[in-house]
């Protein structure tokens, strides 16, 4: 008996496995870290590509991100339209064809700019090669929007699909999903950097082209599977069908037959003769159509129930305190190497993790809305550390200086700023570059002169402000999957496309807010300023999700360790009932 029960213990066992990995929600992550980890590769070449075609200068970087910017700024609300007016196949596999045939074609254009670049400077005085420049931030950008498009619609509708109407699966989905962004984060730059390293620009062109056409390919089968095996990805509301509900449920109190009656007549109707009305819409409505769309897929955003904690997360975006270049840039100044950063980077990808695993096991024992308050006040006073930074022995912060000097200096007195002290400088100013040598055994400039040698500057200020910054990633991943869960939850289906692409909007009109930040006081003495100001944003960010969380639970909001009854009450409007 026991020797039978082993064989059909190791049968059922191999049967889950096999089971699992054919599941819906395995092809989802498999997909996801397909997409993603190209995503990663590309976002980090296209950057150094740029830098290496225009003379090592940053112009086409800063042009490139102010354009993706902008452009999903004003375009988010239209793509999210379009995501929730077609069907959910059709915009998963337009949206990953458009992107991966983007990036494959920016690619081949590098490739042919890297090849003949000297040939291209002479014809039409330079001209041709600006106009490839162009070419490949406009494609580069398309790319960009299909990506947004691609991530509204599988991890804002079909992961709430295919986890159908449990919400602890949905929540560990989410965490999944974050975790695989967070290894491809750090893991896709380092391989493509190692090949464009060893090998050469050229070959890591044609490297991501090749693998983005293998991936497209991959991924197409890979959605085509989950849909066959959720055939709920098939049945998608329509907003057309719910305006015409909301009108004929005013007509049941008199007569519910005929209305059931009208209503299909109704809807056979509008089936008929829409296309006769599309004829008939003239040129300018047509025209008028994108702005009105934006208007209110805004005006939609403010009326949702979850529309502070919306803006909580964005007002996290106005912040100099992540692994972006502007963080890494004054790393540099303070005399941190490559190699010290690129731990840090590591530190933070695990602490990011760790946010994910917090998420859930927060929601299991406090509910999803007290998730968001306890991750907000453990990000907060992590952060708290960043601005104590500002303070300490090694800071650069000098209130004399005013922090409109760099930009003023290039702006108006058209003197290139220096970029090395001179012995005349103050000695302060010598930090920057002696630092290096001081990291690596040696106090003496390059130069050899031992009276220049500046004296060791404290790590103390910057030791703080990065064990902040990896820090706080705990509370800052399990915030981001909290409202991510509340705006899957709350926003109807027929929305999801457009709520999520305003709220995207939102991310990135924050983002460039910093970045202009950056760009009006760039010196290293106003970078302190930076840190308090992004502190300031954080923390009215949680102000903001404190104040949906007080109107969503009340006082209930402080009885800790019982989850939320429900996200959202039976009894609520049809414009605010959840859909998971």
């Amino acid at each position: 008996m026991a020797r039978g029960a082993e064989p059909a213990g190791e049968r059922r066992r191999c049967g889950s496995v096999v089971a699992y990995f054919t599941s819906a929600k395995f092809l989802l992550y498999l997909g996801h870290a397909l997409s993603t980890w190209g995503d990663r590769m590309w976002h980090f070449a296209v950057s150094v590509f740029l830098v290496e075609l225009y003379g090592n200068s940053l112009l086409l970087t800063a042009v490139y991100g102010l354009v993706v910017a902008g452009s999903v700024l004003l375009l988010g609300a239209i793509i999210g339209d379009w995501v929730d007016k077609n069907s959910r196949l059709k915009v998963a596999q337009t949206s990953l064809v458009v992107q991966n045939a983007s990036v494959i074609l920016c690619g081949i254009i590098l490739m042919i700019v890297f090849l003949f670049k000297t040939q291209l400077l002479t014809l039409y005085h330079g001209w041709l090669l600006t106009v490839c420049y162009i070419l490949v931030i406009t494609i580069a950008n398309i790319a960009n929007l299909a990506s947004t498009a691609t991530a509204i619609t599988i991890q804002r509708d079909w992961i709430v699909v295919v986890a159908g109407e449990d919400r602890s699966k949905l929540a560990d989905m989410n965490a999944t999903i974050r975790r695989i962004d967070q290894l491809t984060n750090i893991l896709a730059p380092m391989a493509v950097g190692q090949i464009m390293t060893f090998g050469s620009p050229m070959i890591g062109c044609g490297f991501i082209s090749g693998w983005n056409l293998m991936s497209m390919c991959v991924e197409y089968l890979l959605l085509w599977k989950v849909y066959q095996k959720t055939p709920t990805l098939a049945l998608k509301s329509a907003k057309v069908e719910e305006s015409e509900l909301k009108q004929l449920n005013a007509k049941k109190e008199t007569d519910v037959k005929p209305a059931e009656g009208v209503q299909l007549i109704v809807e056979k109707d509008v089936a008929g003769f829409e296309p006769q009305q599309e004829k008939e819409v003239s040129c300018a409505a047509r025209i008028a159509e994108p702005f009105i769309t934006f208007r209110d897929g805004w005006v939609a955003y403010y009326n949702q129930p979850v529309f502070l904690a919306g803006m909580g997360l964005a007002f996290l975006y106005m912040t100099v305190l992540g692994f972006d270049c502007i963080t890494t840039g004054y790393a540099y100044t303070q005399g941190l190497s490559g190699s010290v950063l690129s731990l840090l980077m590591g530190a933070s990808a695990v602490t990011g993790i760790m946010g994910t695993v917090a998420f859930t096991w927060l929601r299991r024992k406090c509910g999803l809305v007290r998730t968001g308050l306890i991750s907000g006040v453990a990000q907060f006073a992590c952060l708290v550390l960043c601005a104590i930074s500002v303070f300490m022995p090694g800071s650069p912060l000098d209130l004399t200086v005013s922090p409109f000097a760099d930009i003023s200096a290039r702006l108006f007195e058209n003197e290139p700023l220096p970029t090395i002290a001179s012995p005349e400088d103050k000695p302060e100013m010598v930090f920057a570059t002696g630092m290096p040598n001081l990291l690596n055994g040696s106090t003496t400039p390059a130069n050899g002169d031992p009276e220049m040698s500046p004296e060791p500057v404290p790590l103390i200020s910057v030791s703080l402000l990065f064990a902040g910054v990896i820090a706080a990633r705990v509370g800052l991943w399990s915030f981001d999957l909290t409202v991510t869960q509340l705006l899957q939850e709350n926003v109807i289906e027929s929305e999801r496309g457009i709520i999520n692409g305003v709220q995207n909007s939102m991310n990135y009109l924050l983002d460039l807010l910093h970045f202009i930040m950056v760009i009006l006081a760039p010196n290293p003495e106003a970078f302190g300023l930076l840190v308090l100001i992004s502190v300031s944003f954080v923390a009215m960010g949680h102000i903001m999700y404190f104040r949906y969380a007080q109107k969503t639970l009340g006082k209930q909001l402080f009885v800790c360790c019982t989850p939320d009854p429900k996200a959202v009450p039976d009894s609520s409007p049809p414009g605010n009932t959840s859909t998971v």
